[in-house]
This record gives C-alpha cells, sequence and structure tokens, in this order.
C-alpha cells in the first residue's frame, strides 16, 4: 500500500554528489502562497511500480511557464532525499520519468519539484509518495507453443499453464530473426496468435512469455517453427472416365494458377478414377503417394477448431509408391513430387466428399503444399529447445 505526506512545499538546494545522485543537505523557504516569484508545483503526481522500474508522471500546472522539474527520492529507511533525476521533455501537458536504480525488497518515496533556472528556487508537489519494490516472481513459462502454418499467415497456440498464477495478465510473442535478433510481434490475454505478416515458403521462429499484473515477464517458451504454404479449400476434380478435362490436379504455388489439369496432362501430380470398387488417386509421372491413408478431421487445426480436431502435421518419412490409392472421405493422403537434385516437395489432400454430379462422379478436396524442398512440415515443424 502506497500513503501520502507533505513534501516541503519550496526551497533552495546545496547538493553534495553520491552514489544514489545528489543528496539534498539543506532547504530554504522562497515562497509561502501565491507562488511569488517561485515557479507553479507539479500536480496530479502519480508514482507506481511496474516491470522492475518506479515510474512517475504528473501534469503541468495551469501557471506552468516552461521551467524544468527535479524528481527527488529516496529510500523510506533513509533521511535524506537524493536528486534522482531532472526532466524537461513534456508533452501534451504531461511528464513522466522511469527509475530503474531500484533494489528488489524495498519502498521509496518520490516527489517533484519545478525549478526556475534564473534563481534556483523550487516549489514541490503537494505530495510524496511511497511505492513499494517487489521480489519479481514472473509466471510460469507457457508451454510449447504449436505453429500452425497457413496461406500468407501463421497461427500460433499453446496450453494454459501460465494461467496458474494468480497474477497472470497476458502473454507476449516474439519472432526471431535469421541472424538472432529477436522481434516483439504482439501481446495476447489468450493461448493464440494469428502473424499475418509472413510470406510463403520462408520459415519463421516464435516464442512466448507470460507476464504478471505487475509487469514481471517468464522466460520465453521453446521455440516453434512454421513454414507458410499455399492452402486451398474445396477444390474438385471429375472422374477421368467421366470429364478427362478436368480429372488431373497439379499442387500449384500461387492461388492465382488453377491446379485442375487434362487428367493426360503430363505435368499433373494425380488424377481422379472411378470404377466399380470406387474413387481412386492415381499419381502423375514421377510422383509417388504414401501407402496409408490418415483419419483426419480437418486439413488443418488452426483457428476456431474444435477441441477434438485431428490434423496430419508431418509427411512421412518412407512407404510410398506410384500405385492407385482408393479415396475415402475423411482421410488424408501424402503426396511427394520431384524437386531436383534427389529431392522431394510434399503435399496433402483431405478428401471430404465423394459421389455423382449431373455431369460424372466428383471428389471433393482440400489441399496443402510445402513450397521448401525437402521440408516434410504439413502444419508444423517440430519445435526446438530456445533456452
Amino acid at each position: 500500500m502506497s500513503r501520502l505526506f507533505r513534501a516541503p512545499r519550496a526551497f533552495g538546494w546545496v547538493a553534495l554528489l553520491g552514489m544514489a545522485g545528489v543528496l539534498l543537505a539543506g532547504c530554504d523557504e522562497v515562497s509561502t502562497g501565491g507562488y511569488g516569484n517561485a515557479p507553479a508545483p507539479p500536480t496530479n503526481l502519480e508514482v507506481w511500480y511496474y516491470a522492475e522500474a518506479v515510474n512517475l508522471r504528473w501534469e503541468l500546472h495551469s501557471q506552468w511557464d516552461g521551467e524544468a522539474f527535479r524528481v527527488y527520492g529516496k529510500r523510506t529507511t533513509d533521511a535524506d532525499w537524493f536528486l534522482v533525476a531532472e526532466v524537461s521533455n513534456c508533452r501534451g501537458g504531461v511528464c513522466s520519468y522511469t527509475d530503474v536504480n531500484i533494489a528488489p525488497g524495498r519502498s521509496y518515496e518520490y516527489y517533484v519539484a519545478a525549478v526556475d533556472s534564473r534563481s534556483g528556487s523550487e516549489t514541490a508537489s503537494d505530495f510524496a509518495i511511497e511505492v513499494h519494490v517487489p521480489h519479481p516472481t514472473p509466471p510460469p513459462v507457457p508451454n510449447a507453443p504449436d505453429a500452425i502454418p497457413l496461406d500468407g499467415a501463421i497461427f500460433l497456440a499453446w496450453g494454459t499453464d501460465s494461467r496458474d498464477a494468480d497474477d497472470f495478465a497476458f502473454y507476449r510473442v516474439y519472432i526471431e530473426g535469421g541472424d538472432g535478433s529477436v522481434f516483439l510481434l504482439g501481446e495476447t490475454d489468450s493461448e493464440g496468435f494469428l502473424d499475418l505478416l509472413v510470406e510463403n515458403g520462408n520459415t519463421y521462429g516464435y516464442f512466448v512469455t507470460a507476464v504478471d499484473d505487475l509487469g514481471h515477464e517468464s522466460e520465453g517458451s521453446v521455440l516453434a517453427e512454421g513454414t507458410p504454404r499455399p492452402d486451398y479449400h474445396g477444390e474438385f476434380l471429375f472422374a477421368w472416365e467421366d470429364q478427362p478435362a478436368s480429372s488431373g490436379f497439379r499442387f500449384q504455388e500461387s492461388e492465382e494458377v488453377n491446379p485442375v489439369l487434362p487428367g493426360d496432362d503430363p505435368e499433373r501430380h494425380f488424377r481422379l478414377e472411378i470404377d466399380s470398387d470406387g474413387w481412386w488417386l492415381v499419381p502423375g509421372p514421377g510422383v509417388e503417394v504414401h501407402a496409408e491413408a490418415f483419419a483426419t478431421t480437418a486439413l488443418r487445426c488452426g483457428p476456431a477448431a474444435d477441441f477434438d480436431c485431428t490434423d496430419l502435421r508431418m509427411a512421412p518419412s518412407g512407404n510410398y509408391h506410384t500405385g492407385d490409392l482408393g479415396l475415402v472421405p475423411g482421410h488424408s493422403y501424402v503426396l511427394r513430387v520431384p524437386a531436383g537434385s534427389a529431392n522431394w516437395r510434399y503435399g496433402v489432400i483431405r478428401v471430404s466428399h465423394v459421389g455423382f454430379a449431373q455431369d460424372g462422379a466428383i471428389a471433393l478436396f482440400d489441399w496443402a503444399f510445402q513450397l521448401q524442398p525437402g521440408n516434410p512440415a504439413l502444419s508444423t515443424i517440430p519445435a526446438a529447445v530456445r533456452r
């Protein structure tokens, strides 16, 4: 709790240099009401602790005439006041100062005085204010975030462990540059953050900290990396047997390019076929499909996903072949396409429906394509420890 008490109204000063600043050694009354030749005092002084610093804020008096201000402080156990700083850069009728030369577990007192540069006379604020500096105890480090790549965006999601702290306030989200530099992206009071300032095909690393209501910040979480890539929904193909010109598909790097091709186009990555046994994914020249169909509830579990959402995060490392694979709604299928230098690019489709339209058999699906050769991440890259 803070307490208020009346500070010296106006005085001259004699100074001695000390470790904590300038020790006020003597005071002389120069004005007793009406201010006389003394400057008008600062008004509405506020002092508070936040983020391992003491912050002061005050307003300019209506009779302020351009004078500078002196900030005085002391530990509550000390008898003498020290000159902490001189402030002249006020804006919009408000002045401020932040004192970082404080020790945890101690209480301090502060007041502010306006000073006449010609005479040296000062007029103090009506009150000095006491503030306690606690020992900094930040919230628990946030859970390892999950970086979910989208098309031109990355969604970060993490658990609620930091909320176990009674004084938890919010999270800060940081991004790491390629040179090891760190930038604050933003703050959020929920366990999620959407970064819209990314480019498809580049990998980005993120970590999260938790902050309490006194500004104490935790260590960074485990680093999470993600690579945004084109991601499209609601695509459909006709079966080769019914509409051959609209039965082929090629993963694309840009939404400006139509991914639907003729089923005999040599550039296709696969085409849709149908027979009495069902619908079939038939790989194109040089393309391989993983032998297993993965049961999923969505192509990608991102923002606003159901709690039991299931997606396919990583392309398997082996068990690919060039044979046909039956398509079943509610399942995801992984393909790998040649990327040169004995490397692969990975794509995934998730079939939502198969059936018949007025022009023939069709399959509806969502898809995503990883632009980085050799990168098997379909929804996220495994996290790496930051610290």
